[in-house]
């Protein structure tokens, strides 16, 4: 991991490209949190530049964080914190179509943008997932680690830059794969509409509220909930009475990551009596 930006990343002497790539890491749950960050640039299929750097989130590292990238406080100690490198991160990214994938990362600069009192960074952004998702809809996951294995792209998972890079290249592949070119993918597809089952009118579930984590509101984990008169909700939420985690789960061991599964974790140790359970441990009650 190198700690330092690349000198060649300057926004002034690299080749402008049809799009940049930016991951970071943090040091904790909050999102605001950035100890690392990794920028890529691409244009024709090809990288035009790298910048990455250690940041110092002026934060706590948590065990859980730590144990996902590696990064430890004492790497950060003298690194920039976010305000040090905005006006890099800006000008690498404004103006342009920013690739994340997912919207973590974008929320992680809005962030720790707010929290610094800075300018937030004006970007048209472009969700790597959602567009794997429409180019390979037969993966069981589109998380970037099973997206790399899949198409053979060399990663090192939860690595800034190496994510940055491998997010990028599913761009390229996705593009090379459909033929849609990059001005297709920034046009969002007309949604589906999803018909949310309706609960039985009573069952063991009745009175419940349901919300379920990796598995659409639609799909056969709602049917079973909604058959055994469960209301299936949108999210967690002050009212939501259960979180249950589909079989199909994308977050694999990562799970208590998703941001569902904190919310819900969160109500839970306020006291709220909300029940998290996997989708075996539902069915087998039944």
């Amino acid at each position: 991991m190198t700690s330092q930006p690349n000198p060649a990343a300057s926004p002034e002497t690299e080749t402008e490209p049809d799009f940049v790539v930016v991951d970071v890491e943090t040091a904790c749950s909050r999102v605001s949190s950035i100890c690392q960050i990794g920028i890529v640039g691409f244009r024709n299929g090809r990288e035009t530049f790298a910048y990455e750097t250690l940041v110092d989130p002026r934060d706590e590292f948590s065990p859980f964080n730590v144990g996902i990238h590696g990064i430890r406080p004492e790497q950060v100690v003298g690194q920039p914190c976010f305000g040090d490198i905005h006006a890099a991160v800006t000008g690498h990214l404004a103006g342009r179509i920013t690739v994340a994938h997912s919207h973590f990362d974008k929320g992680a600069l809005a962030a720790a943008c707010r929290i610094g009192e800075l300018p937030e960074i004006e970007t048209r952004w472009l969700d790597s997932v959602r567009v794997a998702k429409r180019a390979w809809p037969e993966l069981p996951s589109h998380r970037l680690n099973i997206l790399t294995s899949f198409l053979g792209i060399e990663h090192r998972h939860h690595d800034a830059l190496s994510d940055a890079r491998a997010a990028g290249m599913v761009i390229v592949r996705a593009i090379e794969h459909t033929g849609l070119g990059l001005d297709g993918w920034m046009t969002a597809p007309a949604r589906k509409k999803i018909e949310v089952p309706q609960p039985a009118t009573d069952g063991p579930l009745s009175g419940e509220r349901v919300a379920i984590l990796g598995e659409p509101r639609d799909g056969p984990l709602a049917q079973f909930v909604a058959r055994a008169g469960g209301r299936v909700v949108a999210s967690v939420g002050m009212t939501t009475t259960m979180l249950v985690v589909s079989t199909k789960n994308p977050y694999g061991r990562w799970v208590r990551a998703a941001p569902q599964h904190r919310k819900a974790q969160e109500l839970r140790d306020a006291g709220r009596p909300i029940a998290i359970l996997t989708e075996g441990d539902l069915r087998s009650r039944f």
